[in-house]
C-alpha cells in the first residue's frame, strides 16, 4: 500500500508540475499579453511636427537695403516687389542687410502639414472653406528684429500654380490666434478687383504689410448645408490632433474642424457650412515619435453627420507620405 500510494504521489505530483510548466508556457504566448499601450502625443510634440513643416517650406532671402526697390523670385516662379529705402525698425529707417523669410503654400497636403487650412471667415462671424490662389507669408528682419513697411508690397503669382486663372479671386490676410488656429479676413480697403487683378497668366496683388496673405474666393455650392462632428480617437483633442476635410474635386482648398467640446470629445465647425451629399475625405492627423500618425476616411455628408475614428484605424507615416496622400486625394 505504501509503494502504491508513492506511486500515485509521483504520478499526481508529475500531473500537476506538466499543468504548470503547460500554464506557464501559455501565458508567454503573444495571444494573450496585453496590448501594447498607445500613447497620444503631447500638445507640444503636435506643434513641433506642424513646425517643422513649415520650416520645410521657408524660403530664404538676403538684399541691401540701400539699393531701394527690389524684386526676388520664389521656387515656384512667384515675384516679390519689395522697396528697402521704405522698411523700417521701430519707426525708424534702417540701412544695410536684410534677411525675408517667404513661405509659398498651393497644394492642400502642405495646409495640412503645416496647419495652414483656407477657412475664411464671414461677415456674421462663422467661416467657411476658401479656394486659394495660393498662401503666402512674408517676413523681414535685421539682426533678428522685425521690420516694418510703409510702403506697398507687390506679389505677382502664376495663377497656373492653383489650375488657372479665377477673376472672383479676392485678397485676404491672416490672423494665428492663441490656440494655432489660422482665420482669413478679407481685406476690406483692398483697391480695384478686391485687392486682386488678373491679367496675363497672372495675379497682381499689392500687401499693406508683412504676414500672411491670401489670394482666395469663397467656395461655392447650392446644396442645403448641415454642421458634422467627427470623435476623435481616445486620448487625442484639440491640443494634440486635427482633423481635416478634403473636398473631392477641389485641390486648392483645405476646411478645418476648428471647434472642439471637451465634454463629448468631438471636433466640429459648428457653423453649419458643408453641404449635405458633398464627397469628401475627412483626415485625422497627429504626432507620433516624431513622424505623422493618421487615417483618411470617404465620407458623403449626412444631415447632422457624427464621423468616429479609431487608434486602430490609423498608421503613420513621414512629412513627405502624407503630403503625397493627401495631395492625391480626389
Amino acid at each position: 500500500m505504501k509503494t502504491l500510494l508513492n506511486n500515485s504521489k509521483h504520478i499526481l505530483g508529475s500531473l500537476l508540475l506538466t499543468t504548470l510548466l503547460f500554464s506557464s508556457c501559455k501565458t508567454t504566448d503573444d495571444n494573450d499579453l496585453p496590448p501594447v499601450e498607445h500613447i497620444p502625443a503631447t500638445e507640444q510634440e503636435f506643434k513641433s511636427i506642424k513646425d517643422e513643416a513649415l520650416a520645410d517650406l521657408t524660403q530664404n532671402f538676403s538684399f541691401n537695403s540701400d539699393d531701394g526697390y527690389i524684386t526676388l523670385t520664389s521656387e515656384n516662379g512667384v515675384q516679390i516687389g519689395i522697396n528697402g529705402d521704405c522698411l523700417t525698425l521701430n519707426g525708424d529707417e534702417i540701412s544695410g542687410n536684410v534677411d525675408i523669410e517667404f513661405v509659398e503654400i498651393f497644394e492642400k497636403g502642405n495646409m495640412l502639414t503645416t496647419n495652414k487650412p483656407t477657412m475664411g471667415r464671414l461677415p456674421n462671424g462663422d467661416k467657411a472653406m476658401l479656394l486659394t490662389g495660393g498662401e503666402f507669408f512674408i517676413e523681414a528682419t535685421k539682426d533678428g528684429q522685425l521690420l516694418d513697411t510703409n510702403c506697398l508690397i507687390n506679389l505677382i503669382v502664376p495663377s497656373s500654380l492653383t489650375g488657372g486663372t479665377d477673376n472672383e479671386m479676392v485678397l485676404w490676410t491672416g490672423t494665428i490666434e492663441e490656440d494655432d488656429t489660422l482665420t482669413w479676413d478679407e481685406v476690406d480697403n483692398a483697391t480695384g478687383q478686391g485687392g486682386v487683378f488678373a491679367e496675363g497668366g497672372q495675379y497682381y496683388t499689392l500687401l499693406e504689410g508683412f504676414g500672411w496673405t491670401n489670394v482666395d474666393r469663397f467656395y461655392n455650392d447650392p446644396r442645403p448645408k448641415t454642421q458634422i462632428q467627427v470623435q476623435a480617437p481616445v486620448g487625442y483633442n484639440y491640443t494634440n490632433s486635427a482633423v481635416y476635410l478634403s473636398y473631392d474635386g477641389e485641390d486648392t482648398g483645405l476646411a478645418a474642424l476648428d471647434t472642439y467640446d471637451g465634454t463629448l470629445n468631438l471636433f466640429s465647425e459648428h457653423y453649419g457650412q458643408i453641404p449635405i451629399g458633398l464627397e469628401c475625405h475627412v483626415i485625422f492627423a497627429t504626432e507620433d515619435n516624431g513622424i505623422w500618425r493618421y487615417a483618411v476616411k470617404a465620407v458623403t455628408i449626412a444631415e447632422n453627420d457624427i464621423i468616429t475614428f479609431n487608434i486602430d484605424e490609423t498608421t503613420t507615416g513621414t512629412k513627405a507620405s502624407l503630403t503625397a496622400l493627401i495631395n492625391a486625394l480626389p
